[in-house]
């Protein structure tokens, strides 16, 4: 019972997780914060869905359709689509019109609805007609690397291609990262000096703004309520 969820890494650049998940029993779960966007397709007593779903800046409670299935793409840090604008996507969504199993309608154009094994295909098609494109920069600068731009640069491209501030995105990925380690059975003040965190206090912080978890529930793997879908960035 609960939120049954799968999940895989890619190899393309654009794609930072492939993932799909079944509900059983359960009608809310937690949104962890995320700076990555999702393409997400659903079926739920019948009826077919698709939306864009945006980053999300802080955890906040979501509805889940009761016996629903559900299949995404997330795309890697710094991959958009010109067409909808970051900024508009950030913690919401964009839902799709008209979709069936079969196909949907992106852009003026027809798109056959992907699969779990066969996202990078899809995405492929998308990056070749200009639907999607990605920002070297973001993902470097992410990772550590110096920028060849300047810091007014490195804001702008991160606000266009995530709707997020360079720092916000930091904040979640640590947050994210202190989660999965907190998961994993790792002691809390472990936690604290690995991440860079000042103190107990600074790291519930962070975790309730991000997580909506406090440590002990995260150590506890609390069932109470699912977590949306939780991996290191």
């Amino acid at each position: 019972m609960g939120l049954e969820i799968e999940d895989r890494p890619s190899d393309s650049p654009y794609i930072d997780r492939v993932w799909r998940s079944t509900s059983h029993g359960v009608d809310t779960m937690t949104s962890v914060a995320t700076a990555h966007w999702d393409l997400v397709f659903w079926e739920h007593r019948g009826r077919f869905s698709a939306a864009v779903q945006g980053p999300e800046p802080r955890a906040c409670p979501a509805p889940v359709p009761e016996e629903a299935t559900f299949f995404g793409i997330s795309f890697s840090l710094g991959t958009s689509m010109p067409h909808l604008p970051a900024g508009r996507l950030v913690g919401g969504s964009v839902e799709i019109p008209d979709a069936t199993p079969g196909s949907f309608w992106l852009k003026g154009s027809t798109w056959h609805v992907p699969g779990y094994d066969d996202a990078e295909a899809f995405v492929r098609r998308m990056v070749r007609e200009g639907v999607l494109v990605r920002d070297p920069i973001v993902a470097a600068v992410f990772r550590g690397a110096p920028p060849d731009v300047s810091e007014r640069t490195v804001q702008r491209r991160f606000a266009a291609a995530t709707g997020l501030t360079p720092g916000a995105v930091r904040q979640i990925d640590r947050a994210r990262r202190a989660a999965v380690l907190l998961r994993e059975g790792v002691p809390v003040h472990d936690v604290i000096h690995r991440l860079g965190y000042f103190d107990q206090p600074h790291l519930a912080r962070s975790l309730s703004r991000y997580i909506g978890r406090t440590a002990t529930r995260l150590s506890a793997r609390s069932l109470s309520e699912p977590l949306s879908l939780l991996y290191k960035m």
